[in-house]
């Protein structure tokens, strides 16, 4: 019984954080959309081309919707607002980025693979079910 009782305690003051890990999720996927949104906005001439070559349909219009969805998702992320509402458009992207970019390569970061996307896609996904927590603009826009 009173291992039962300190595990339970434990578990109760456990609880209490369970923001926590939200609040470093959107910063993490934050931090690892900046560069490559912020590669698409000043090359996104040479994205489209890269498109091209991947055999997207339209690539111009791809490219745009990637670009505005990483850079608009940063901001979101960051702030943790319209969270479920961003993730949608995230997980296609990473979605797309795995079939057409790193899917060939296997499942090794190292080699270009699908192994970090994938990690993104259980990240977004988490955010999708679980919304940002209470360390957010929606958390506070919620309380009103």
């Amino acid at each position: 019984m009173i291992l039962t009782e300190k595990y339970n305690n434990i578990v109760s003051k456990l609880s209490k954080l369970k923001s926590l890990p939200l609040l470093i999720i959107r910063l993490v996927l934050a931090y690892g959309f900046f560069n490559p949104a912020m590669m698409k906005l000043k090359n996104f001439d040479s994205i489209v081309s890269w498109f091209d070559t991947l055999g997207m349909p339209l690539p111009a219009v791809n490219a745009f919707l990637a670009t505005a969805t990483e850079s608009i998702g940063v901001i979101l992320l960051f702030l943790g607002l319209g969270i479920r509402f961003i993730t949608v458009p995230l997980i296609i992207t990473m979605i797309v980025a795995i079939y057409t970019v790193h899917w060939s390569h296997g499942f090794e970061a190292g080699n270009n693979g699908f192994e970090i996307p994938l990690y993104y896609l259980i990240m977004l996904f988490t955010l999708l079910i679980y919304g940002s927590g209470k360390y957010s603009l929606d958390h506070l826009i919620n309380k009103k």
